[in-house]
């Protein structure tokens, strides 16, 4: 019993430990993926401790460690629940209608297009957002066309195909291809029924994993050079996707700074995504970042439609008259600017070797 204690300590020091290592392989960048999950273990853990032979002169050093685990995690995530204070924004007379999206990894080898286009139905957002949908979904999606008279396709067959439909004039759309010329982002320019223009950005960059990449260069290479573009736009905007990221690690946050843009998860909650059939090993990594004139008031999941992901729903408005979020904009140095050229750099060098047609094993 005090061996299987031992090694479980020791296990969640190290689940700690390699993502404070600057290393892009998937093996120190995965770890940052189950803070959530490492974080109960560690409570866990701890009152085990109590139940094994505390007669060793190392117990309390291992039950002392543990409770500084804790206290790492838990100040890191704290930010992402409603403990965290934040102002609330209430719609004003001159703000916008209130608009709504949807973003949904579907799962390129899902087939239960029903079920999705049932689910836009039900929800009925201005605009949606898919990835990972192919010549297959987009078919399977024309009924939804008479609604949504204005998209942009990015039909592809690697896992990496992106879908954008509007009930808003679109006013111009554009596909980047930052780093590789398999891996899309959509940035699309709209104007709402009452005027107001904005831009919504669509990514889904390639996650670090044993069975995909081997390393987070192109990941983070096109997330940052994302940042990049967005700096020389001067419209209300938002950028949301599956990030295979999360919000707390080092590139996300560097993400942030560099595009000045907002986490709306803070103060608010985890909004965990992935997977969809197990919610004990849930990840947070379809993300969302806006501009200061974009006002959340809602942020969650949506019910499982048969992929691996969960959709995000979202609730907005804009405001050009309020100026109260600019205080929560960082703002990266002139190190982290530096650093973020590198990043982008690296990705546009790294060869993903990704197969064109993609089928499911």
């Amino acid at each position: 019993m005090w061996t299987a204690y031992l090694i479980l300590v020791v296990l969640l020091l190290v689940l700690t430990l390699l993502p404070k290592i600057q290393n892009s392989h998937w093996i120190f960048r995965v770890p940052e993926f189950g803070k959530i999950q490492i974080t109960y273990f560690i409570m866990i853990t701890f009152i085990l401790g109590f139940l094994v032979d505390s007669s060793s002169d190392y117990f309390w050093y291992c039950q002392g460690l543990l409770i500084l685990l804790f206290i790492h995690h838990g100040v890191i995530l704290i930010k992402y629940t409603p403990l965290y204070p934040i102002k609330k924004h209430s719609r004003q007379q001159k703000s916008s209608q209130k608009l709504h999206f949807i973003s949904a990894n579907v799962y390129q080898f899902n087939t239960e297009y029903g079920r999705f286009i049932k689910l836009i139905e039900k929800y009925n957002p201005q605009v949606f957002l898919t990835m990972e949908s192919n010549e297959d979904w987009e078919k399977a999606m024309q009924p939804l066309e008479k609604d949504y008279p204005y998209h942009h396709k990015v039909t592809l067959e690697n896992t990496y195909g992106m879908h954008f439909y509007s009930k808003l004039k679109i006013q111009e759309a554009k596909t980047h291809y930052f780093v590789a010329d398999d891996i899309p982002s959509i940035e699309i320019h709209l104007i709402t029924e009452d005027g107001f223009s904005f831009v919504f950005f669509g990514v889904h960059p390639p996650p670090p994993s044993p069975t995909e990449e081997e390393t987070s260069k192109e990941r983070d290479g096109d997330l940052l050079s994302t940042a990049k573009r967005v700096t020389e736009i001067d419209k209300p905007l938002i950028v949301v996707g599956d990030f295979n990221n999360v919000a707390w690690s080092k590139s996300s946050i560097l993400f942030r700074k560099t595009s000045h843009l907002i986490d709306p998860r803070i103060g608010r909650a985890f909004v965990s995504t992935f997977h969809a059939k197990y919610r004990v090993l849930r990840f947070p990594i379809d993300l969302m970042f806006h501009s200061e004139d974009i006002f959340i008031e809602k942020l969650s999941t949506l019910e499982n439609f048969g992929s691996d992901h969960l959709p995000v729903y979202c609730e907005f408005f804009i405001d050009h008259h309020n100026d109260q979020q600019e205080e929560r904009i960082e703002k990266a140095t002139t190190e982290e600017k530096i650093q973020a050229e590198k990043m982008i750099q690296e990705g546009k060098k790294e060869d993903g070797e990704r197969d064109v047609v993609v089928t499911e094993d």
